[in-house]
């Protein structure tokens, strides 16, 4: 059996320098970090984030602020709302809880916001600054995945890593994040010819489709290390017996909460075949929030002129 990736493990230890990180910013004169969480309509996984993003900054001695606003908020009321974060010098983070009600073009929303105050990383300064290899902020998902690898000592320079999705969150800044560590990096997507032939190059693999079990055995070099950024609600009976054959606690879970959580990876056909991968839920999941977390202390070292 491969080894078992624990992202809650090192989003712990991810926490407590944060924490500390605070801690010495408030000692030195400055004050304690600001994120503000704008939520945008009542999509329930979208308040489990927020929830758990505003509680993570109360944890490690930030302050957090939520602002919530109906479905039906127009475009203008929402740019307004962004351009007075801008103003407000004690936010040092803002980020737009994704995804937007239909009718609000989350584009020119994300651009609104100061490059400096961007903790999500989607700006397309901050974006090109990542391809640049110069300093900027990364988007939370691909950094903690980076820093996943990096504490488990897993080797980058020279290796092949494949990123299996081409996302502007995920697939693509974690393709630059690879590429700055000197690994040989393909992108792949929807498009990709053979693409269980192209993913079998990867000693690295990383799968971000949101697409419940899509990344099986035929896809997986022996020995490689595999990352699922996926996390799908299944709620179809077949797919999950397809995907966790003869496991009652699945099944039973199935009928007691009407879905099951499924990584983009079919995990009980690819584990045995990796050296390394991370489960779903706990393994990517919590070193999203602890590298939001850790963007929003380095925003307000930086604007606050107390760099480490």
């Amino acid at each position: 059996m491969s080894e078992l990736l624990d992202g809650k493990a090192v989003a712990a230890a991810i926490r407590a320098e944060v924490a500390q990180g605070v801690e010495e910013l408030v000692a030195s004169g400055g004050r304690p970090p600001g994120l503000t969480v704008v939520l945008v309509g009542d999509d329930p996984a979208s308040q489990v984030y927020v929830g758990s993003k505003v509680r993570a900054c109360t944890e490690v001695g930030m302050v957090s602020r939520k602002i919530a606003r109906p479905a039906a908020t127009t475009q203008e009321e929402l740019a307004a709302i962004v351009d007075e974060l801008n103003q407000d010098e004690t936010i040092d983070g803002m980020l737009l809880q994704l995804p937007l009600p239909r009718h609000i073009e989350e584009r020119p929303l994300l651009e609104r916001i100061l490059p400096a105050k961007d903790v999500d990383g989607f700006h397309p300064v901050n974006a090109g600054r990542l391809w640049l290899d110069l300093p900027g902020f990364v988007p939370a998902t691909p950094a903690g995945i980076l820093e996943l690898l990096k504490r488990r000592g897993t080797p980058l320079a020279g290796r092949r890593a494949v990123v299996v999705g081409r996302s502007n969150t995920v697939g693509k800044p974690m393709a630059a994040l690879l590429l700055r560590e000197n690994c040989t990096v393909t992108l792949c997507h929807s498009k990709t010819a053979d693409l269980a032939a192209v993913a079998r190059e990867g000693d690295i693999l990383v799968a971000a489709v949101g697409r419940p079990g899509l990344v099986s055995a035929e896809h997986v070099k022996d020995g490689a290390v595999v990352i699922d950024v996926g996390i799908n609600r299944v709620s179809d009976r077949a797919t999950v017996e397809r995907l966790f054959p003869g496991d009652a606690r699945k099944l039973a879970q199935l009928e007691q909460k009407g879905a099951v959580l499924v990584g983009d990876v079919d995990f009980v056909r690819v584990a045995p075949k990796a050296s390394a991968i991370t489960p779903v839920p706990g393994g990517v999941g919590p070193l999203t929030v602890a590298m939001l977390l850790v963007n929003t202390l380095k925003a307000a070292r930086r604007r606050q002129g107390l760099d480490a």
